[in-house]
C-alpha cells in the first residue's frame, strides 16, 4: 500500500510486446507497455497510438513497419519531447505526473523500440549509437508495465548497452531520500493506564451495525489517559517524551514521514508517524506497524482499535489506484497479532465493518456499517466448542456443486470443502515456470520447460535433473544428486500446480507422470481474453468482452481446452482467466457485469461438456466481488491473486462468504526473498514468517476453522525466481520496481521464488532451498 491520497483519472493502458504474451505463459508476466490518451478528432495520430503500433510491429518482427511508426512517433512528437525532458529536473514520480510528460516517454520509448530492432538484427554498431539517444536526451522517459508500474526507459537501455560493449549491467539502485538509520526501538514515555482500553468507560456506542455507527466520547481526558502516546485521542504525550526533543537536536526527524516506515530507527519513525500531518486512521496504522516492529504489541493493537472505533471508514490507495480500506485492515491485524500472541488472553469478538459499494473504484458511494465488537478473554472452551460443533455438522450436507469425483460439499454450518475421489483436499498450490537464466520474452528466447532438455538425456530439465545445492556454493557436488523439481515439490508438500493450456504447448505425457508418481494435479486454466490472448483481438484495445467475434473465439479456446484434458486423471478444475478485472488489453475493468456474465456462461458450457469437474476462475482480490457474485452463479469457486501483508489475507474470506458464498482459495500469493537493508538470511526469514501468516490465515478459514470456513487452499508465488522481469535476463535485479505490502515495502519482481538459482551459472539445473520451502515442508505433510 501507498500514500496516494487522491484518485488519478482513469487513462487507458495500451499494449506494446505482443510477442510476450505469444511465447510467454507464466502468472506474472512483464510486459513492456506505453500509456497514452487517445486523441479526439485529431487529424495525426497520437504518440501513444504510434508507439503502440510499433511494438506491435516489433513483437511480429516486422522490421519495415517497425520504423514507419517509430520513426513517424519521433518525427512528430521529437520537438515537444525534448521541451519535456528540458522542464525536468528529476524523475517524475507518480502517474499523474509521468502521464504529463507523454510525449517525452513516448519517443523515448520509441527510439528504445529501434534500438532493440538494430540488436535483433546483428548491427550492434547501431544499437549501441540508438540506445545511447535514450540515455542522453531522455533520461527521464518512463513505461507502463501492465502489472501495474513504471520502469526507466534510460536504465534498460544503459543495460543493453553494457551488455551490447561485453560489460556485465551494473545495477545502480534508485537514490532514495536518506532518514536516520540508526537502529533504535520505540521505549515508551507513555504507555497509557489500560493495556486495552474499555471504550465503555469514557463514552458511548451508538448506532452500532449501522452507517451512522459514531463512538461518543463523554470523558475526553480520561480516554488520553487510558490511551497514551501514539494512540488516539492522545496527540499530544508524545511532545513531552524525552525521547522527541533528544531526536530534534539529533537531527533524526529530517525528512518526509513516508520514507520513515521502513527505518531501522524504530523510535524516530514512531515519533516522525504519531505527529504526522495524515488522516488519523492513516497515521494510526502507520504509527501501530511501528509498535509492532519493536515488540509493543499491546499498544499497536490500541492504535488499530482506535482506528475501529473512531474511523472506521477510513481509507488509503494503493499502489494499483485501488482502495484500500484501514478499518478492516486494522481488525485482520489486531486478529493476527492477537493469535500469535496467545499470553495476551483476549480476542476480539464480532468486530466488523462493512463497506457497502466498496468493491469498485469509487470511494464516493461507499456506505459503512460499523460494528466495534469488544475484546473478551480467550479460552479453552471457545476452541472446544468449535471442534464439538464440526465434528456434528460433518454428517450433514447442506449443499453439494458439481457431481462427478471432483465436485464441492456445503455443511449444514455453511462450510465448504472440496472433494476429490471421496476425500477432502486442500489445495498446496505452487506456481511452476522455471525459467533458464538469459530467457526472456522480451528478446523471444523464453522456452517452454516442458520441452527443454540442454543436457540431451531426453528428459525435461526442471522437472528430472534440477538439483538441490545444501551447501550454496553454486556447484553440484558429489552428494547432490540431480532429483528434479517434481521429486522436490513432493518432498515439499505441494499436491497442486497451476497451468494454462495456451500459448505454450502441453506435454500430456510429463503431466501424467507429475500426477502418477509425485501425486500432484493440475489446475488447468484459459486465460478467457486476458492479455487478448484467446480472443482473437489485438492488444489495443484489446477483448471486447460485448464483441461476438472475441466471445465466439474465447468460447472455442476453452472447448478446446476441455475436449482436450478432460479425461486426463491429473485435472483438479478448471480456471478462467487471470486477475482479468484489472484490465489490460481486455475491458472487464470498464464494463465488469459483461465480463462475469460471460464467464457464467462460459461456465455452464464447460459443465455441459465435463460434469465431473468444477470451474473456478481467477481474480484480482476482490475488486467487483458484489458483481461476481450476482452475475457469474455457475462459476463453483472464487479464486484471487491477493498480496495484502505479513497478517494473512483479512477480510477476503468473509467477504466472498456474504457476497458470494462459493469456496475460495488464492490464486497466487507470496513474498520476495529480498529485503533492502537485510541480510540474504534476514530476507530469507522474513519471507518464510509471510509465507507462513499466509498459509495459517488460509487455514484458520478453512471448514471447521476459526474463520470464515470457506477457504479451500492456495497457490503460493512461485516455485522459482525469474531474473528476466526487470529487462536483463542475465542479472538477478536486487531493484524494487514498486511499493508493496512486502518486508521493505518493495516489489523485487525477481525474487519471489522459493528456491533461487544462485549466482546463475548452473541454470537450469541450480536450486537453492530457501527458509519458506523448508516451513511449508513442516506445514504441508
Amino acid at each position: 500500500m501507498t500514500r496516494q491520497v487522491t484518485k488519478s483519472q482513469s487513462h487507458k493502458v495500451t499494449r506494446q510486446r505482443v510477442n510476450i504474451f505469444i511465447l510467454f505463459v507464466s502468472l506474472c508476466s512483464c510486459v513492456l507497455v506505453s500509456l497514452f490518451t487517445p486523441a479526439h478528432a485529431q487529424e495525426k495520430p497520437s504518440s501513444g497510438e504510434l508507439t503502440v503500433k510499433s511494438w506491435e510491429a516489433h513483437g511480429k518482427k516486422d522490421i519495415e513497419e517497425t520504423f514507419k511508426y517509430t520513426q513517424e512517433c519521433i518525427d512528430l512528437y521529437k520537438e515537444q519531447a525534448d521541451k519535456e525532458q528540458a522542464s525536468l529536473k528529476s524523475m517524475p514520480k507518480g502517474r499523474k505526473y509521468i502521464e504529463e510528460v507523454q510525449s517525452l516517454n513516448d519517443v523515448a520509448t520509441c527510439y528504445f523500440i529501434q534500438a532493440e530492432s538494430y540488436r535483433d538484427q546483428g548491427k550492434n554498431e547501431d544499437a549501441i549509437k540508438t540506445f545511447k539517444i535514450v540515455v542522453d536526451k531522455y533520461s527521464y522517459g518512463q513505461a507502463w508495465d501492465p502489472r501495474g508500474w513504471f520502469w526507466s526507459i534510460a536504465k534498460a537501455a544503459q543495460e543493453s548497452i553494457d551488455k551490447l560493449e561485453g560489460r556485465t549491467p551494473v545495477q545502480k539502485p534508485e537514490v532514495k531520500t536518506q532518514v536516520s538509520q540508526l537502529p533504535t526501538k520505540v521505549s515508551l514515555y507513555d504507555p497509557g493506564k489500560e493495556a486495552l482500553i474499555d471504550y465503555n468507560k469514557y463514552g458511548e456506542f451508538t448506532n452500532i451495525g449501522t452507517k451512522d455507527y459514531k463512538y461518543v466520547v463523554r470523558d475526553q481526558e480520561a480516554l488520553v489517559q487510558a490511551a497514551g502516546e501514539g494512540v488516539y485521542p492522545n496527540t499530544t504525550s508524545v511532545r513531552w517524551d524525552p525521547e522527541f526533543k533528544k531526536a530534534i537536536k539529533e537531527k533524526r526527524l529530517v525528512g518526509s514521514h513516508w520514507d520513515f516506515v521502513h527505518s531501522p530507527d524504530l523510535e524516530a519513525a514512531f515519533l516522525k508517524w504519531a505527529t504526522a500531518p495524515e488522516p488519523q486512521g492513516v497515521k494510526l496504522f502507520y504509527t501501530g506497524l511501528i509498535l509492532e516492529k519493536s515488540g509493543l504489541i499491546q499498544q499497536a493493537i490500541k492504535c488499530y482499535y482506535a482506528i475501529v472505533v473512531h474511523f472506521p471508514g477510513s481509507y488509503g490507495w494503493t499502489y494499483w489506484h485501488t482502495p484500500w480500506y484501514i478499518g478492516q485492515a486494522a481488525i485482520a491485524k489486531i486478529n493476527y497479532l492477537l493469535k500469535q500472541n496467545p499470553s495476551i488472553g483476549y480476542k476480539l469478538e464480532g468486530a466488523d465493518i462493512k463497506i457497502i459499494n466498496g468493491f469498485d473504484n469509487d470511494v464516493s458511494n461507499d456506505i459503512v456499517i460499523t460494528t466495534p465488537g469488544a475484546f473478551v478473554k480467550s479460552g479453552f472452551l471457545n476452541s472446544v466448542k468449535k471442534k464439538l460443533a464440526s465434528n456434528k455438522e460433518l454428517l450433514s450436507i447442506k449443499k453439494r456443486r458439481g457431481k462427478g469425483k471432483v465436485h464441492l460439499i456445503q455443511h449444514e454450518n455453511s462450510d465448504w470443502q472440496l472433494i476429490v475421489n471421496g476425500k477432502p483436499y486442500i489445495i498446496k498450490g505452487i506456481t511452476y515456470a522455471p525459467t533458464k537464466i538469459g530467457q526472456s520474452p522480451d528478446n523471444g528466447t523464453l522456452g517452454n520447460w516442458m520441452e527443454e532438455d540442454f543436457n540431451g538425456n531426453g528428459r525435461a530439465d526442471g522437472p528430472y535433473d534440477a538439483f538441490a545445492d545444501i551447501n550454496g556454493n553454486n556447484k553440484k557436488d558429489k552428494n547432490e544428486r540431480a532429483v528434479g523439481d517434481f521429486q522436490l515439490m513432493k518432498d515439499m508438500g505441494v499436491n497442486t500446480i497451476r497451468l494454462y493450456h495456451h500459448p505454450a504447448k502441453v506435454d500430456k505425457e510429463l503431466l501424467r507422470e507429475l500426477y502418477d508418481k509425485y501425486g500432484i494435479m493440475v489446475i488447468m486454466g484459459d486465460f478467457l481474453g486476458k492479455y487478448a490472448i484467446g480472443s482473437g483481438a489485438k492488444w489495443n484495445p484489446g477483448t471486447d468482452y460485448s464483441n461476438e467475434e472475441h466471445r465466439k473465439n474465447m468460447l472455442a479456446s476453452v472447448t478446446e481446452m476441455v475436449e482436450e484434458y478432460k479425461d486426463e486423471p491429473y485435472i483438479l478444475f478448471w480456471l478462467l482467466g487471470n486477475e482479468n478485472v484489472y484490465g489490460y488489453a481486455c475491458n472487464a475493468d470498464k464494463d465488469p457485469e459483461t465480463f462475469f456474465k460471460f464467464v457464467d456462461e462460459v461456465a455452464r458450457h464447460i459443465k455441459s461438456i465435463d460434469p465431473e469437474h468444477p470451474v473456478a476462475i481467477s481474480s484480482g482480490d476482490v475488486l467487483y466481488l458484489d458483481i461476481f457474485g450476482k452475475h457469474a452463479p455457475s462459476v463453483d469457486i472464487f479464486g484471487a491473486n491477493a498480496y495484502r501483508g505479513d497478517y494473512g489475507f483479512g477480510f477476503l474470506w468473509r467477504q466472498v462468504k456474504a457476497n458470494a458464498d462459493r469456496p475460495a482459495f488464492l490464486t497466487e500469493y507470496g513474498c520476495p526473498a529480498l529485503a533492502e537493508g537485510r541480510s540474504k538470511d534476514e530476507s530469507e526469514e522474513l519471507q518464510a514468517q509471510y509465507h507462513k501468516a499466509a498459509w495459517e490465515d488460509i487455514e484458520d478459514n478453512m471448514a471447521f476453522g476459526e474463520g470464515s470456513g470457506n477457504a479451500i487452499g492456495g497457490v503460493a508465488f512461485e516455485w522459482l525466481d525469474e531474473w528476466w522481469k526487470q529487462y536483463e535476463p542475465f542479472t538477478h535485479d536486487e531493484r524494487g520496481v514498486a511499493q508493496g505490502p512486502f518486508p521493505d515495502g518493495y516489489f523485487h519482481e525477481e525474487w519471489f521464488g522459493l528456491c533461487g538459482q544462485g549466482d546463475g551459472s548452473q541454470s537450469p539445473y541450480l536450486r537453492q532451498l530457501r527458509k519458506a520451502y523448508f516451513m511449508y515442508k513442516k506445514l504441508w505433510k
